[in-house]
């Protein structure tokens, strides 16, 4: 497992945190020195053939149109017929099936698991690109081969029109602020709706290295019904001490006020809101990808007295709170041992060491039967 990163080039990681996350672009040349591509253009090519991954293909000058998006999984007869240039290949979650990829992601361990989303890897034609845009997310593009140049814009919103006529969401109007042409190792930070557009020059692999954040909307949404179905029916909207009505039909300031503050009051379940907001971030992305893992839960106890590993499936996630002491994988809250749970979301393993040490979570129908059950632990895959 590779260290967290401690500078981005010569800024100390604190620096980054404190005064770039989430705030402002950031350039850093040879971030990862002397960086070799894990992945070549013809391997993930060869990866978007399979069903199982998702894939897309972006084509400048397509034949429905300007930005043509083809989603995969595509065939060998599809990239034969493909033009020379002005074109980009893009494999979601390569990390889940690669294990040089999914390393990467340990470099990024100063910012926490749960915010990680998925690693994305592009392989784009001379003049590849998939048009000036702007995500929701953070993300870390590194250049992986070749050069490729990107222009970043300021911030933008749902506000800023769209190109018609492609279901991509290609800005209509796209003022560059600043532009850079990275080499194999530099690595360009993006926050959250800053404009931005890469354009390959020559071939090019990229890997970006995206966050997840829920929206305001689906927060409001799904944890309004988790922290309801608590509330008693008994506890309700409440006026003691209103003055008398000046205008019977209106909803004064007053009360709104008076709603927003007894909101504030029903939202103090601090407990319920991390078991909530754990289950959440550590749903899978593709949870299709982890069920076909799933194991018989009584092999496991033959195999690990031999030295066999368990490992967190790649397409899983994990995570723990301390009060009280929970493990979430995959949307599921799980009841364990604090030293464990911690243990076991830092190094993404179990040995007989563990088990060992904490027997509690080997009980039939216990910890380790449900996961393998469900295709959260594996043994490592010969890739990994």
């Amino acid at each position: 497992m590779a260290s967290p990163l401690t500078h981005l080039g010569d800024m100390p990681i604190e620096v980054f945190m404190r005064d770039y996350w989430q705030q402002k672009p950031l350039l850093i040349r040879n971030a990862f020195p002397n960086f070799e591509s894990p992945i070549s253009g013809e391997e993930l090519a060869g990866m978007a053939l399979e069903d199982a991954v998702e894939s897309r293909l972006v084509l400048e000058n397509g034949e429905t149109g300007p930005w043509e998006l083809r989603t995969g999984p595509f065939s060998e007869e599809d990239f034969l017929s493909l033009p020379r240039t002005h074109w980009t290949l893009l494999v979601q979650a390569v990390d889940q099936w690669l294990s040089e990829i999914a390393e990467l992601k340990d470099y990024f361990r100063f910012i926490p698991d749960w915010r990680l989303d998925d690693i994305m890897i592009s392989y784009a034609a001379d003049q590849g690109s998939v048009g000036p845009h702007y995500d929701h997310y953070d993300v870390f593009l590194l250049q992986a081969e070749g050069k490729r140049l990107w222009q970043q814009g300021p911030k933008v919103d749902e506000t800023n029109p769209r190109l018609e006529g492609t279901p991509l969401n290609i800005l209509k109007e796209f003022n560059a602020e600043n532009s850079w042409v990275l080499e194999p190792g530099d690595m360009l930070y993006l926050p959250p709706q800053y404009s931005h557009w890469g354009i390959a020059e020559g071939a090019c692999t990229t890997i970006s290295v995206g966050f997840r954040a829920p929206s305001a909307a689906a927060i409001l949404e799904d944890l309004a019904a988790e922290v309801a179905i608590g509330l008693p029916d008994s506890q309700r909207y409440t006026d003691s001490g209103a003055e008398p009505a000046k205008n019977p039909s209106e909803i004064d300031p007053a009360s709104v006020a008076r709603l927003q503050q007894q909101l504030g009051e029903w939202l103090k379940q601090p407990k319920k809101i991390a078991q909530w907001f754990g289950a959440v971030m550590t749903e899978a992305k593709y949870p299709d990808t982890v069920a076909l893992d799933a194991g018989d839960a009584a092999d496991w106890r033959e195999q690990l007295p031999q030295g066999v590993q368990l490992v967190l499936n790649p397409a899983s996630r994990a995570a723990f709170c301390r009060e009280p002491s929970t493990l979430f994988v995959d949307g599921e809250a799980f009841t364990a041992p604090l030293v464990f749970v911690e243990q076991f979301t830092k190094s993404h393993e179990i040995t007989w060491n563990e088990i060992e040490t904490f027997p509690e979570i080997a009980k039939d129908n216990g910890l380790i039967d449900q996961l393998v059950s469900q295709g959260t632990l594996i043994y490592p895959p010969e890739d990994f």
